[in-house]
């Protein structure tokens, strides 16, 4: 997941995964600016959280909820 340690979506999509019981490796852009350009030319967003679990890309954390609103998450998260 790349994030920053002030964003409090990321703070809150970290909480959401590790109630899932998934590890997260956090790449923190605003003490690694040179991941944040990683970020941007791997996804084209430029907002942070932008979670992978995996190789696929969720998307923010908004993506994230929506996900485990609709039951999808658990299913992502177990194949």
């Amino acid at each position: 997941m790349y994030c920053t340690r002030a964003c409090p979506y990321c703070q809150m999509a970290g909480r959401l995964l590790e109630k899932k019981g998934v590890h997260i490796d956090r790449i923190q852009v605003d003490e690694e600016p040179a991941r944040r350009d990683e970020m941007t030319r791997i996804t084209g967003r430029t907002s942070v959280p932008q979670i992978f679990i995996g190789d696929t890309h969720v998307g923010g954390y908004t993506e994230l909820a929506e996900l485990d609103m609709e039951g999808e998450l658990d299913e992502i998260l177990t194949a």
